[in-house]
C-alpha cells in the first residue's frame, strides 16, 4: 500500500481530501441547515467552480450529439437526485440506518457500471463487494446496541 501512495500521491492525497470533506459536508449539512436541503446551493456553487476552471483552462471541444446530452441528462438526474435523497436521509432519517446502506452503493454502482459496460466482474470484485458487505453488517451491528445510560443527577436537599 506505501509503494501504491508513493507511486500515486495525487490519487491518494484527493482521495483522501474527498473522504474528509465528504465527512465535513455530511455532519455541516445535518447541523447548520435547519431542516432545508441544501443540495441546490451545493450543486450551483459546484458548477461554477467547473465552470470557472473550464473557462480559465482554455477550455475544450464540446460534443453535442444527441447521446452525449442523454448520458449527461442521466449522470446529472442520477447525481442530483443520489444527493437530494442523501441529504434527506441526513436532515431527517435513521443516520445508523443511512451509513450502513452507504456501504452498499459502491458495490451496486460497481454492477450497474459493468452491466453498461458490457464488463465481466472478477472474482476479485466479488470478493471486495463481500467484505463491504461484512463491514457493514459488523457497523450496523456496533450501532444498533443501546445507548449508555446516564445516571439521573443528585437531587439537592435543602
Amino acid at each position: 500500500m506505501a509503494e501504491n501512495v508513493k507511486d500515486n500521491p495525487l490519487s491518494y492525497g484527493l482521495a483522501f481530501t474527498g473522504a474528509v470533506i465528504w465527512a465535513a459536508y455530511c455532519t455541516v449539512t445535518s447541523r447548520i441547515a435547519a431542516g432545508k436541503n441544501g443540495a441546490t446551493l451545493f450543486f450551483i456553487l459546484t458548477a461554477l467552480a467547473l465552470w470557472i476552471k473550464f473557462f480559465a483552462t482554455g477550455g475544450g471541444a464540446m460534443d453535442f450529439s444527441v447521446s452525449a446530452l442523454i448520458y449527461l441528462a442521466l449522470a446529472a438526474s442520477a447525481m442530483g437526485f443520489g444527493y437530494a435523497a442523501w441529504n434527506v436521509g441526513i436532515l431527517h432519517g435513521n443516520v445508523t440506518v443511512l451509513a450502513g446502506a452507504s456501504y452498499f452503493i459502491p458495490v451496486f454502482s460497481a454492477a450497474l457500471a459493468a452491466a453498461l459496460l458490457h464488463a465481466p466482474l472478477s472474482l476479485t470484485f466479488w470478493k471486495g463487494a463481500a467484505m463491504v458487505v461484512a463491514g457493514s453488517i459488523l457497523c450496523w451491528l456496533a450501532t444498533r446496541g443501546g445507548r449508555a445510560k446516564t445516571l439521573p443527577s443528585p437531587k439537592s436537599s435543602t
